[in-house]
This record gives C-alpha cells, sequence and structure tokens, in this order.
C-alpha cells in the first residue's frame, strides 16, 4: 500500500474573501500564479468547470526545460465564497476554506489529504509555498 500523508497550510491575503476565492476558480486569474516560481501555467490549458463534479485541469510549464506538468481533477466542494474543494485523479485531495479576518485580509486554510509522500519534502513545500507567493503578488497588483 503506497503511503499518504496530510497538510494544512495557512496563509493570510491582503485580500477581501470574494476576490481571493474569484482567483483560485478563475482561468484568467489562475495564469498568473498557478505553480512554483519557474513555470508558469498557459491561459489556454487551465479549464475550471466550476460546480460538484466539474473538471478542474491544468497543465505547468517548467519556463526553462519546457516540460509539462498535467494535473487533473474534480471539485468536490464548492461554496462561494467559504470553501472550494477537489480531489486530484492520482486521489490527492485539497479543501481550502477562505476566513474573512473583517479587514480586508483573508485567512486561507489549506487542507490536503491523501498526499504522495514526495509533496510533503521541503523542497515540494518550498515550490508549494513559492505559488501562494505568487497569488499574494497577483492580488497586489488587482485589488
Amino acid at each position: 500500500m503506497t503511503q499518504t500523508a496530510e497538510l494544512l497550510i495557512t496563509r493570510v491575503f491582503d485580500a477581501p474573501r470574494e476576490l481571493v476565492f474569484e482567483c483560485l476558480t478563475t482561468p484568467e486569474h489562475l495564469t498568473h500564479f498557478w505553480g512554483p516560481t519557474g513555470t508558469s501555467a498557459p491561459l489556454d490549458r487551465i479549464t475550471v468547470e466550476l460546480e460538484v463534479g466539474g473538471a478542474f485541469r491544468t497543465v505547468m510549464v517548467n519556463d526553462e526545460s519546457g516540460e509539462e506538468h498535467p494535473t487533473s481533477g474534480v471539485f468536490t466542494v464548492i461554496d462561494p465564497p467559504e470553501k472550494l474543494g477537489w480531489r486530484e485523479d492520482g486521489g490527492a485531495e485539497s479543501v481550502s476554506t477562505f476566513i474573512d479576518l473583517g479587514d480586508g485580509r483573508t485567512e486561507v486554510q489549506i487542507h490536503q489529504t491523501n498526499l504522495p509522500l514526495e509533496f510533503t519534502t521541503p523542497e515540494a513545500q518550498a515550490g508549494f509555498e513559492t505559488s501562494l507567493d505568487r497569488l499574494a503578488a497577483h492580488l497586489r497588483t488587482i485589488n
């Protein structure tokens, strides 16, 4: 049996909850930050069917080598602007909770379960954090 892990990542963004939720569910926003630093997510390679059971697909492209890293899954929870969840084809699940801090800031709690162990290495987590950094930078340009 393959071992899996569970993670909880929390980040506060200087933007209203509705805007943060919108950024995570709209291809025109996702293209600006999806994936770690050194990757891009071409807009025409992002699919968001925002309904429970709807498809969520992206392709991250390594900016240096051109290597592609597709992700696909289905939405399992959609409760705007409070919760968003999906299950990847490999079985990993992610549920994000958006908490309005009342001062124009939003705390996002990302609970990931059934993660392959390689996603929990310090290098993988550092890459994930840079994607959140990129989201914060994108929010600053539109908020």
